[in-house]
């Protein structure tokens, strides 16, 4: 049954949704996220080359693909810096699916400046950009997102690269239930598990970089996630059910022998 993930004008059979930091090579990022079955894979286009054709560019090992390139404005402390980055990013490849990241915190959490990101949004959205917004666990700031124009809310399990999982799952259900946009549940996970997780709580989608690219071995850790992805999407569309305080007999006593 086709499960369609709507970002925009774009359409993404997968939704697993990787990244292309910290692993030792291109060729081992490709590798990956080939097996994660991803068709997006995020870029920081202020740390990874992919506008200069005269340097090793990780585009060129992805040409024979179906893959799409997600830039993501990492290292970006303000709005100014982030709309200047994606408009000379679009100059150069012609993308407009962005991943918009500001950083508020870049001491211990790396926690989003949700100000300046919903500020940078507007004016992105203005521009013609598909925006995909990295932000924090909360509500208000998620539906503030979507008055700015953001096609995907992708609010944080745990902070970025930590492996935590998700910290505060209500805080993820409630942002489900309060937009309508995809919501991408980004940063923080750590194993394949944390992933159903993600998706059995409502998630439209999961993205992971760290995860994947410092397991032992991310070939493997890239295929479960993909499994991962499925399996959580599955169960959520099947309806869990509902939590007990006491036991309930998988067998019927009415009938029983007796003796």
């Amino acid at each position: 049954m086709s499960d369609i993930l709507k970002i925009g004008k774009y359409e993404l059979n997968s939704r697993l949704i990787v990244g292309s930091g910290k692993y030792k090579d291109f060729a081992t990022t490709r590798e990956a996220t080939l097996a994660s079955g991803s068709e997006l894979i995020t870029v920081a286009i202020r740390r990874v080359n992919i506008t200069n054709p005269n340097e090793e560019n990780l585009l060129d090992y992805f040409k024979d693909t179906n893959i799409k390139f997600l830039p993501n404005s990492a290292g970006c402390k303000n709005s100014d810096e982030a709309v200047t980055t994606f408009r000379l990013m679009r100059e150069a490849t012609g993308i407009d699916l962005i991943k918009l990241e500001i950083i508020g915190d870049f001491s211990k959490t790396l926690y989003p400046d949700v100000i300046e990101t919903i500020k940078a949004c507007e004016i992105l959205k203005k521009d013609g950009f598909t925006v995909m917004a990295y932000t924090s666990d909360d509500l208000i700031v998620a539906k503030r997102l979507e008055d700015a124009g953001a096609d995907a809310i992708m609010p944080l399990a745990a902070p970025i690269g930590s492996g935590l999982g998700v910290q505060n799952r209500y805080n993820v259900a409630f942002i489900k239930d309060a937009v309508n946009v995809p919501v991408i549940v980004d940063a923080g996970v750590g194993c394949a598990s944390d992933a159903a997780i993600c998706m059995e709580l409502g998630a439209d989608a999961v993205l992971t970089n760290t995860a994947i690219a410092c397991a032992q071995d991310p070939i493997m850790m890239a295929q479960a996630m993909k499994y991962a992805v499925i399996s959580g999407r599955m169960g959520y569309k099947a309806g869990r059910i509902a939590k007990k305080p006491y036991a309930s007999a998988s067998s019927p006593l009415d009938g029983l022998i007796q003796f």
